[in-house]
């Protein structure tokens, strides 16, 4: 039998988010979920390419929106991802309406997974106040708020039984580094990225054993 035969069939993997999940500014190799897979795929899980459904500046009406328009009906997706938030935060949209909105998009995240909340990962906001981008602004409140989001989001995926990555403090860390925000100051490379699917990766191992 051919190596190619007997290998394991690809796990799909569908990426839901905004910006920060199809990498704004950054190559499509560098999008942390595209990352994700080929560090899984290197520890012989075979995580497929993602689809992905993102754009930049949603919120998340706006990706729930997205997703009813796109026709994907799928419900046999091995891997969900959501990583969403940051642009309610930015337009001022309250705590109370992103809490009961990330709880349609988790119920919509377990429905693409076949009802299997082990099969869904939600990644935290990144802290845009401590990228180039933010610096005439209030700093201190940004990242006031985007605790209060994560948190909001976290007692969602707990109450759901989903898992939750906690990367905020890896954005808050690369404050005054170059290298890991692109061209617009707002946005991550995929050296930033990189660090994102590295911590995900565990627990998407755990998931999926």
């Amino acid at each position: 039998m051919s190596s190619a035969a007997s290998a394991a069939p690809a796990i799909p993997y569908l990426a839901l988010g905004d910006s920060y999940t199809i990498g704004e500014g950054a190559a499509h190799a560098d999008r942390w979920p595209v990352q994700l897979a080929r560090l899984a795929r290197a520890q012989g899980l075979p995580l497929a390419e993602p689809d992905i459904i993102a754009r930049t500046g949603w919120t998340t009406a706006e990706l729930q929106q997205a997703i009813e328009a796109s026709g994907n009906h799928r419900t046999d997706y091995g891997l969900v991802s959501l990583l969403i938030g940051v642009n309610n935060q930015y337009r001022g949209q309250s705590l109370e309406l992103y809490r009961i909105e990330f709880r349609q998009l988790l119920a919509t995240a377990i429905n693409f997974a076949g009802g299997s909340v082990h099969h869904v990962v939600v990644l935290s906001i990144p802290d845009w106040g401590q990228t180039p981008f933010a610096h005439d602004r209030d700093q201190s409140q940004i990242s006031r708020e985007i605790d209060q989001f994560n948190a909001a989001a976290q007692a969602e995926c707990q109450r759901a039984g989903v898992a939750y990555v906690a990367i905020t403090d890896l954005t808050r860390a690369a404050a005054g580094d170059a290298h890991q925000f692109t061209s617009d100051g707002l946005h991550y490379t995929g050296q930033q990225m990189q660090q994102w699917a590295a911590r995900a990766l565990p627990v998407v191992q755990a998931l999926l054993k």
